[in-house]
């Protein structure tokens, strides 16, 4: 049976205002950020969701943890769900880890991934997801390279698309995951 698969990216971080990308940092919320929290919490507390899975980076278990305070419902945090190890640049400016993304599509960040290998190690915490949690709705809460996975696993959306697309942000993705 599919799962129903809700992603949410971590909520508004301090670096986000600042234009740095985190990579495999852990950062911190901003005072944005922790309202926006609040407000997945509002959408999502009474949205059928059986369990929450969440990236280990504190952005992320911030996001949830704010999110679903005092709820009855399971989080748990996976490594797998991570952003890209962007290795040496993490913590530089977005715009200079950004400025050419296909350059890093199948070769790693110095010291880091590459975004394929980002999004196949995203792809084995789904395979367990839908072992897990078929026939659930479930909430997972990531970041870039995680949608990335869900588009290419579920739509079919090649790397080299995802990453000439701007990511717009929004209120969930849902997807059927098999």
């Amino acid at each position: 049976m599919p799962v129903e698969v809700v992603f949410e990216t971590h909520s508004w971080s301090v670096d986000n205002e600042r234009g740095v990308a985190t990579g495999w940092l852990p950062g911190e919320l901003s005072a944005r950020g922790r309202d926006l929290a609040r407000e997945m919490g509002a959408r999502r507390c009474d949205d059928g969701i059986a369990a929450v899975l969440c990236s280990d980076l504190r952005r992320a278990r911030q996001t949830v943890e704010i999110a679903f305070e005092g709820a009855d419902v399971p989080v748990l945090f996976d490594a797998r769900l991570r952003e890209c190890d962007y290795g040496d640049l993490n913590g530089a400016p977005a715009a200079v880890v950004h400025a050419d993304r296909a350059a890093h599509l199948h070769t790693p960040f110095p010291g880091g991934e590459s975004w394929a290998a980002a999004l196949d190690r995203v792809d084995t915490a789904l395979d367990d997801i839908t072992v897990r949690w078929a026939g659930q709705r479930v909430l997972v809460v990531g970041h870039v390279a995680t949608r990335w996975a869900l588009d290419r696993r579920v739509l079919g959306v090649s790397l080299e698309t995802s990453s000439a697309s701007d990511f717009d942000w929004r209120e969930g993705w849902e997807y059927a995951l098999v």
